[in-house]
């Protein structure tokens, strides 16, 4: 993906903010800026007119915020990845955009090579968690246990290597550091990984971390070497 153009619509109310982040990705090569948004109904109608890889998407604007434009994005089945930009690491409204499809977020202070690389990754078909954040922000939001039985269905409906592969990918791990951990390959896991998501009916690796903590695969709180017991 990285020799091919990445063709980007960003979606803020702020002026200024849509002017610097455009000139931080338009210094790249492999981006194209095609479309703006001033608010979540027009980011929704860039996706459908032009057809991008990424929203860089605010959470809050006028007349739609960008929750409630991730989901709609997200449920016409596009092609495009939604990348949340937002002010706050934790923010109660970033776990509700990534529980409605958004694949990662990004903190607006990121510098210029988080925020090409955040991009570049997404675009791949990537999500972009970083592990301290992402766990703060999802045991945060996942305090009501599930009904034991949701859990139980999700053991049952797994293989005993998907699930450990499930659980390495809810530590927000790397496809290679969950291989070293399992002394298998990348590309093992990357099948493990595209397995999970046909299973379980989720669109991308965010969507699993969400759904370990929601099913109580992972207890929030867990320490890293407690995920799953």
């Amino acid at each position: 993906m990285t020799e091919e153009t990445i063709r980007i619509v960003l979606a803020d109310d702020q002026d200024l903010v849509r002017e610097g982040v455009r000139m931080m990705l338009e210094a790249e090569a492999d981006f194209r800026v095609i479309g703006e948004a001033r608010s979540g109904i027009a980011a929704v109608q860039r996706v459908e007119e032009l057809d991008p890889d990424v929203v860089l998407m605010d959470i809050r604007m006028p007349v739609m915020d960008g929750i409630e434009a991730t989901t709609r994005i997200a449920s016409t089945g596009a092609r495009a990845r939604v990348l949340i930009l937002t002010t706050f690491d934790l923010d109660e409204y970033v776990f509700l955009a990534l529980r409605a499809g958004a694949s990662g977020f990004l903190l607006k202070d990121a510098t210029r090579d988080q925020l090409t690389r955040g991009v570049r990754s997404v675009a791949r078909g990537d999500a972009l968690l970083d592990p301290g954040i992402t766990r703060r922000l999802i045991e945060e939001y996942c305090r009501v246990p599930p009904a034991s039985s949701a859990a139980e269905h999700a053991r049952l409906t797994l293989s005993e290597r998907e699930l450990e592969v499930l659980l390495h990918v809810a530590q927000a791990k790397s496809n290679a550091e969950i291989a070293a951990d399992l002394f298998v390959s990348e590309a093992t896991v990357k099948s493990y990984v595209a397995r999970l998501l046909s299973k379980l009916g989720l669109r991308d690796r965010v969507q699993i971390v969400v759904y370990a903590y929601e099913q109580g695969l992972v207890a929030p709180g867990a320490r890293d070497d407690h995920l799953g017991k």
